[in-house]
């Protein structure tokens, strides 16, 4: 049977119409975004967690900036040492001596059928004596001394959590600026979701909520049996439209240096999207849309280019690259990485072929390890 010609040019328009209805009723959130006017500011006593395994090489480096944040009221910082060989211990037992804002909890033993990072940060939250818990990892440093107060400003109005960005150090060649675009672009999709009423994650890096909203969900109880999810798994389970929030001032942002080689980045997104399977119904589908589509795009273009006139699909894809390159240009500048702009479209391009290196992660077993 042969496909009439403007089938091909409809299979190929109907998915570009997808996709800019998301970015003009999604993404355009982020792009326009201004945070609320607040009446009057009021600082929480938070307590900051880092759990860390045999991780004293980041802890030297990235621990000072978190210990001399520019904060006027209360706060404290619980490391908690996860089994860790190396000289962790030592380490923080010298940091002690001369910040007395820091609490180390040391686990000597294993939890049992608890995979993974939810145990140790379970009991750093435990030990937490605030209601503010604000969380980062042993590998990120705060880009500013003000990350505490930016990130905790957040909260007013019934927010329990706050949503922040978890940055990657700009460093030279080309896989840099993969991991750093798709962090960008994971972090457009989160936050947008989160502004548009929809909240289903966030990023361990740089998280925040009250101590009342982990108890009174059980914790992870019900996610304790896979090894990561201890930051979106838990978002996605107890995130809703009007008890969420998020900061993006460059000044709350962490940094994190990233991978330097191919296969452990590969590696690591593959760990990260195995999680992806248990979100809410609700939540896949509209990630998954949003994927299927931009694969169609692009799938669509050459038969619909070849079959039908080949100027207007030409057209129709120059206008979502117009609607979207605003967007992101938008983005980019409110996250700090406007220097990934120019290279937009080729990162459209990569994008197609991101989503078929990694959706086979979605059938994977997750790995029994966090760190």
């Amino acid at each position: 049977m042969i496909i009439p010609a403007l089938v091909w040019l409809i299979l190929f328009a109907l998915p570009v119409a997808i996709q800019i209805f998301y970015y003009l009723y999604f993404f355009r959130r982020l792009a326009f975004y201004k945070p609320p006017v607040k009446a009057a500011t009021q600082e929480y006593p938070v307590t900051i967690i880092v759990c860390a395994r045999d991780e004293a090489h980041n802890l030297v480096k990235n621990l000072p900036g978190i210990l001399v944040q520019e904060y006027r009221t209360t706060h404290e910082v619980i490391v908690v040492n996860d089994n860790s060989k190396d000289d962790s211990k030592f380490l923080l037992d010298e940091f002690r001596k001369s910040f007395k804002e820091l609490n180390h909890l040391h686990l000597t033993q294993e939890a049992k059928l608890i995979p993974g990072k939810k145990f140790p940060l379970s009991m750093g939250i435990k030990t937490a004596k605030y209601e503010v818990v604000l969380l980062t990892d042993a590998d990120c440093v705060p880009a500013s001394e003000f990350w505490l107060q930016k990130m905790q400003d957040g909260f007013h109005n019934g927010i329990d959590i706050v949503l922040g960005y978890g940055a990657y150090y700009k460093r030279p060649g080309l896989l840099n600026k993969i991991i750093r675009f798709e962090t960008f672009h994971s972090a457009l999709q989160y936050l947008s979701y989160a502004l548009a009423g929809a909240p289903y994650m966030g990023v361990g890096r740089n998280l925040s909520y009250k101590k009342d909203l982990f108890f009174r969900n059980k914790g992870f109880s019900a996610i304790n049996n896979i090894p990561s999810g201890d930051d979106d798994l838990f978002i996605n389970m107890v995130a809703k439209k009007d008890n969420t929030g998020i900061v993006i001032d460059k000044d709350a942002h962490t940094m994190s240096e990233p991978e330097t080689k191919w296969n452990s980045w590969l590696s690591q997104k593959y760990r990260h999207y195995t999680t992806a399977k248990y979100y809410k119904p609700k939540h896949k589908f509209l990630l998954g849309l949003y994927s299927l589509t931009h694969l169609g795009v692009y799938v669509m273009l050459v038969p619909a280019i070849i079959f039908y006139s080949w100027w207007i699909p030409l057209c129709i894809l120059a206008l979502k690259f117009l609607v979207q390159g605003f967007m992101w240009h938008r983005s980019m500048k409110k996250l700090n990485e406007a220097d990934l702009w120019p290279m937009f479209i080729l990162f459209d391009i990569w994008m197609f072929i991101y989503y078929l290196l990694f959706v086979p992660a979605l059938w994977r077993k997750p790995a029994k390890t966090w760190n």
